[in-house]
Parts: C-alpha cells; structure tokens; sequence
C-alpha cells in the first residue's frame, strides 16, 4: 500500500496537469476570439450613431404671419400643417437614408427640396391673405431649414428664395446637351433626362390681365425641369433604388402643383378658374 499510494497520487497530478492545461489552452483560445470581435460598447456607439442622423428644423412661419383675414383661416391653417408634415417628412427621410451619397447628399437631397416645398406653401399663404387683404412680403426667408446634429449646424445659412412664379436664377441650359464641347461623356445621357407634361398647351383663353403673372409661371416650370435634371446629373450614383423618386421627381411634383395652381388662380381671377391642371404635375424619368 505505501508504494503503491505515491503511484496513485503521481497519476493524479499528471492527470489534474492535463486538465488544467486544457483549462489553459481553452482560455487562450477564447482570449483569441475576443480579440477579433468588435468591443460592445463601440457597436452600441456606432448603431447611435446611424439611428441619430439629426433632425432638421425649419423657421416658425404661423409666429411671422400678420393678423389673418376670417375667410382665409381655413386655408392658412391647412397650409401651416402642411408645414409641418413637410418637415417630419424630411426628418423621416433624413432617417432612412442614413449613410447614403456622399458630403452634399443631405443638402441636395432632403434640404433642398423641402426649401422648395416650403416657399411654395409659404407663398400659398401669403396669397390667401391678399385676396382679403394686403398679401405679407418677406416671409420668404423662413423657407430655408438647417440640420442639427448635436447642436451643431450642418445646414449652413443659406437664405430662402423668392418662389412667386416671377424669380429663379437656375439656367435652362442645365439640361445638358447631348455632347460636351470637349466631346467627353455625357453624364446627362447616362442619368436619364426628366421629362415633365406640357402646361402651356393646356390652358384655356388667358385674361389679358393675367398674362404676364401666367407666363412668368409658365417660364417657372420650365426653370423647375432644368433644376431637376442638373441635380439628377449632380447625384447620379446616390442613393437607393426609390432615390430619384423620393429626392427629384417627387419634389418637382410639388413644385409643379403649386406653380400650376397660382396659374390657375391667375386665370380665375378675371374669368373661370380651370380645372384638372394638377393631372399635368407629375413628371417621369426617361433613359
């Protein structure tokens, strides 16, 4: 028994020896893996990141507007929630494109557009008043909207434009032509050109009073066509599959309605407002 006891207990030492060098090879194997994965807290910082993309905030229009006439309230009112919804749209579009384009993605995308929206809505507004009154002037400038992120401003301090149906500075030419004059590639060719239904040829008999504001419309949605197809040109590449519906055609709609509509409103004012203009709004996209 005294010799084989020291036996016993030598087996039981190589073998707790084994164990633990299985133990141990089984920790650096873990150690080994750990290594490779991504640390949580950085994953959970990261997916913050993308579900916190900002939020856009616009200029409060209802707090600029003068005293506003009984008979134009419900259509003011239904223009200042139309405000609204424009901007938890964008906010909502700012979401779900997280991480799409490139550096200017967010302005000529979802800012841009929604500036557009909001100066025809805003101008809606003004004209409402100024059938029962004087029409406000200026509220213009609060049609621009910026993107926070963190409190910073990422949407810069650009100034809302005139959208009356009398000025845009963007050129025709934007089009593009089917060859440069240096004959490189044509990237409008490769975008696609936007093609919108014809206004013009629509219209009944227009007032003579009503002329000038109808052709300045006229010549509004003309511009409207080239800005579309320069920013169809300017982010060729970005985005999705819906992203020229939901960042160009989508927008340019808008705008044609709205442009549409005040040519509408111009010829009703001396004779009978026309009607099923809208059908002519909606543009498409052609290869």
């Amino acid at each position: 028994m005294s010799r084989a006891l020291p036996k016993y207990n030598k087996r039981r030492v190589v073998f707790i020896g084994g164990a633990a060098a299985v133990v141990l090879s089984g920790a650096v194997i873990a150690g080994s893996a750990l290594a490779g994965t991504p640390d949580k807290s950085s994953t959970a910082q990261s997916a913050r990141t993308l579900a916190d993309p900002g939020t856009i905030t616009c200029p409060d229009v209802k707090s600029q507007l003068p005293a506003v006439p009984a008979s134009a309230q419900a259509e003011v009112d239904r223009n200042l929630t139309l405000l609204d919804t424009q901007i938890a749209e964008a906010n909502t579009r700012l979401v779900d494109t997280v991480g799409q384009g490139g550096a200017n993605f967010v302005q000529n995308a979802i800012l841009g557009p929604l500036k557009d929206k909001r100066v025809s809505t805003i101008d809606r507004i003004a004209i409402s008043i100024g059938r029962q009154g004087t029409k406000p002037t200026g509220l213009d400038s609060l049609a621009a909207c910026t993107l926070n992120t963190g409190g910073t401003d990422a949407g810069g301090t650009e100034t809302g434009g005139t959208d009356t149906g009398a000025t845009d500075t963007a050129t025709p030419s934007a089009t593009a032509s089917a060859t440069d004059a240096a004959g490189g590639t044509d990237t409008t060719t490769a975008a696609g050109t936007i093609s919108c239904p014809d206004v013009k040829s629509q219209l009944p008999a227009v007032p003579a009073s009503a002329q000038a504001e109808v052709d300045r419309n006229l010549t509004l949605l003309d511009t409207q066509i080239a800005e579309a197809n320069k920013r169809l040109v300017d982010t060729v590449g970005q985005g999705g599959a819906n992203f020229v519906q939901n960042a160009i055609l989508g927008p340019l709609k808008d705008k044609r309605v709205s442009t549409i509509e005040r040519i509408a409103i111009s010829i009703g004012r001396q004779g009978t407002k026309p009607t099923g203009l809208d059908s002519l709004a909606a543009c498409t996209l052609t290869k």
